[in-house]
């Protein structure tokens, strides 16, 4: 039986995994304003592959400069990324894991006082997220600007020593905004149905695969169902055979709870991880994200079908969880946790004040 501290290795790329763990990309604030990663931000990331996590992914990165979301955001916009990026590429490599960049664009939650620019989306929409007003519907010439963009900002992660690159397309963003019935109303090839919807997130896959190398991994994180944006659990299993077929390097399913009820699907209620590994056969690497604490969490997410197990609140708290999985009661406390407790686990003052706002993670002394 699949354990969570097994090897791994990616399919198309042969590259190993030494254990099953995924550090999933969070929001830290840690960077300066100009994108560059900090010490501090090198620091975190950098405890928790001494910590076994084999698998370190970046907090979300913006393309460009109009698609940063928020203050102290990473940035892989421009050359000036690079020298920092390679430092933290080899930190993270002098303890034998693999890192990823995760790459994004705000959209029109990119608010338009830290870009000066009115926030940008698929279409037409009311903003009221970022922006007193409607977001600016992309022309086409505007779009294939995003897709070198994106396309960029991967290469600039090979040129600093990265394993590769996630997308971003869960969460509200702008590929999701691309993906969503309610927030894309385009007529053009770049909407109407499941086909015109993913055209952008395809194509700016298909631009990066012609530009990095074959051992470079390239994957997608999706959120299995977003219903205020018109995002549907049937499209996204649709999405994610064509995304199979195309060769994608793994799918990245963001559940919130991998153990949540996704309702009835085929008259049995079923996680969203069950469902898309249950229904394909040719899937690439499955990480799936969501409420994982304890080893038997690991250890069930395995047996739902996911290969690879995401975490990030309880890699926050604890930066040698990996480690401890060899101790199969392992079931570490829940928050809240202290400042002295969080400090010690490497996050710096910035980085404490914004967990501030995930309710009871943080308690005061």
């Amino acid at each position: 039986m699949t354990l969570p501290l097994d090897s791994y290795i990616f399919s198309r790329t042969r590259k190993a995994v030494k254990n099953r763990t995924v550090l999933a990309a969070m929001t830290n604030k840690q960077s300066h304003q100009n994108g560059v990663i900090s010490d501090a931000e090198i620091k975190w990331l950098k405890i928790r592959a001494k910590g076994g996590f084999g698998i370190i992914t970046t907090a979300a990165a913006n393309i460009s400069e109009d698609g940063k979301a928020w203050e102290g955001e990473i940035g892989m916009f421009d050359d000036m990324h690079i020298d920092r990026l390679t430092e933290l590429a080899r930190s993270i490599h002098s303890h034998g894991s693999l890192l990823l960049g995760q790459l994004f664009h705000g959209g029109m939650r990119s608010p338009q006082k830290l870009t000066g620019t009115i926030p940008i989306s698929a279409s037409k929409i009311e903003c009221d997220i970022s922006y007193s007003g409607y977001t600016h519907s992309v022309s086409s010439r505007e779009i294939s600007k995003l897709i070198t963009d994106f396309t960029s900002a991967a290469v600039r992660c090979h040129e600093s020593g990265f394993d590769g690159v996630e997308l971003h397309g869960a969460h509200g963003y702008l590929i999701s905004q691309f993906l969503g019935k309610k927030t894309n109303f385009r007529n053009d090839i770049w909407g109407q149905d499941l086909c015109g919807r993913s055209k952008l997130l395809k194509d700016i896959y298909l631009s990066i695969k012609q530009n990095v190398p074959d051992s470079f991994i390239v994957g997608i994180r999706l959120s299995p169902e977003i219903k205020d944006m018109g995002i549907y659990l049937n499209d996204t299993m649709h999405l994610i055979s064509r995304l199979s077929d195309m060769g994608v390097d793994f799918i990245h399913l963001s559940c919130w709870d991998v153990f949540a009820d996704s309702g009835f699907f085929q008259q049995k209620r079923k996680t969203y991880t069950e469902i898309i590994t249950e229904n394909y056969n040719n899937l690439p690497t499955i990480i799936s994200t969501g409420s994982v604490w304890s080893y038997t969490d690991a250890k069930d997410l395995i047996l739902q079908g996911a290969d690879l197990i995401g975490v990030a609140r309880v890699g926050i708290a604890y930066p040698d969880w990996p480690k401890n999985l060899i101790d199969d009661g392992y079931k570490p406390k829940l928050p809240p946790f202290t400042i002295q407790h969080l400090k010690e686990a490497g996050l710096s003052d910035v980085f404490i004040d914004y967990m501030r706002n995930w309710k009871g993670f943080v308690i005061d002394e």
